[in-house]
């Protein structure tokens, strides 16, 4: 089981730590606050609209195949079912 762990760095920006026993990634990740507002919206903060995101993208790659800069937008063009999972009522 991977530990998440998110801190943000400010305007928009967060460092997101992945922790899987003995090994660890960090990467840089940006969301536009319209990304937020439309995917987050349902989350009690960024910190754990971002959490979620890097449970979405664990379910499907490996820690260190996740890329070590990105936006948050970018996740849809490698697995077009992110928006539509993501989102919570």
């Amino acid at each position: 089981m991977s530990e998440i762990a998110v801190t943000p760095l400010g305007a928009g920006s967060f460092r997101v730590r992945v922790d899987e026993g003995a090994s660890s990634t960090e990467h840089e990740v940006t969301v536009d606050p319209a990304d937020l507002e439309r995917l987050g919206d349902g989350y009690a903060s960024p910190e754990a609209f971002l959490r979620a995101c890097f449970e979405f993208l664990l379910e499907r790659e490996p820690k260190e195949s996740i890329l070590q800069r990105f936006d948050v937008s970018v996740i849809g063009r490698y697995f077009p079912e992110f928006e539509e999972r993501i989102r919570r009522a």
